[in-house]
């Protein structure tokens, strides 16, 4: 679905624009961030998440907001500090800092595997 806030590829191979977090922190409805949190508080079964934890701009936004598990990923980290788009750029690709983590989101997996297919 192509909507206003486009694609936002995260380093994992997500599209946050199409993640709940993100499209209510982009429109600014507390309401639903709100929401998220509390589906999140049971998924997860963390009490602590609120909807300032849920307020994302997508994970590389050099002075945006970041969800709060972007502050500690592992991918992320590594990505970010070698300057690179997403781990699909990466010359170890499908290491183990990324590996766990696409086991749960093979759309993410499928969508890097695209990307350095066509490097």
């Amino acid at each position: 679905m192509e909507d206003d806030l486009g694609t936002l590829l995260a380093v994992c191979g997500l599209d946050c624009a199409a993640r709940e977090a993100c499209r209510a922190a982009q429109a600014g409805d507390e309401a639903a961030k709100e929401t998220v949190a509390a589906k999140w508080r049971v998924e997860f079964h963390n009490p602590n998440i609120t909807a300032k934890t849920v307020t994302c701009d997508g994970c590389l936004a050099a002075r945006g907001r970041l969800c709060g598990h972007c502050l500690e990923c592992e991918p992320r980290l590594f990505a970010v500090g070698r300057g690179l788009p997403d781990c699909a750029h990466c010359p170890e690709y499908a290491c183990e800092k990324i590996s766990g983590l696409l086991n749960y989101i093979p759309e993410a997996k499928a969508k890097l595997d695209g990307i350095k297919a066509g490097l």
